[in-house]
């Protein structure tokens, strides 16, 4: 045959991939909460990785990105009005 099987399990660079996205995602939400400027570079830099190690055709960690940039504009908004600390 001239074509390659499909391949049904993920390697594990994928699996990884998708935790940190998750974990990026998660720590952008709770930036919107708490200390945003010590939490969304974490969360931020989280996403990248997780995007450098995920196949091209993965939507998760470019979702973690997006997350990520809005919740740094939504926590850094949140913290001026409400004149919390922003670390």
């Amino acid at each position: 045959m001239s074509t390659t099987p499909a391949r049904s399990e993920a390697r594990p660079s994928e699996t990884a991939s998708g935790f940190l996205a998750v974990i990026s995602i998660v720590a952008s939400l709770l930036a919107l909460a708490y200390q945003p400027v010590k939490l969304i570079p974490f969360a931020g830099l989280l996403a990248l990785v997780a995007t450098g190690m995920a196949p091209r055709d993965s939507r998760l960690p470019l979702i973690a990105i997006f997350v990520a940039a809005a919740c740094f504009v939504a926590a850094m908004t949140i913290a001026v009005l409400t004149k919390h600390a922003l670390y």
